[in-house]
């Protein structure tokens, strides 16, 4: 937590979020990241409403796959359905270790 606030008081506490990607979907804007010193890849979901960022999701070394569900409740329990990915994240790889994967439907 204090790396991420800029509390650490140290220099070798300092952690880098260099941008890879940004992509939007809607109101969701997804930034995708690495601090490559520390071999720790990230991304960020943020909902923008009017121009300002109202909520900010953040998956830390997690493969990410980005899926739009079907709105209709009743044809997803009548049928199941594939829910195509509409983005993915690309860095978990350079961490160098095997990361979890979290599917977030929007």
């Amino acid at each position: 937590m204090r790396i991420l606030t800029g509390t650490a008081n140290s220099d070798h506490h300092l952690f880098q979020f260099i941008p890879q990607s940004i992509d939007a979907f809607g109101s969701t804007v997804l930034v995708e990241g690495c601090d490559p010193t520390r071999s720790i890849t990230w991304v960020h979901a943020w909902t923008v409403t009017d121009g300002i960022i109202t909520q900010v999701r953040e998956y830390f070394n997690t493969s990410l796959t980005v899926t739009r569900l079907d709105n209709n409740i009743s044809s997803i329990a009548a049928a199941p359905r594939h829910c195509p990915s509409l983005w993915e994240s690309s860095l978990p790889n350079r961490a160098g270790k095997s990361v979890p994967g979290l599917v977030l439907a929007l």
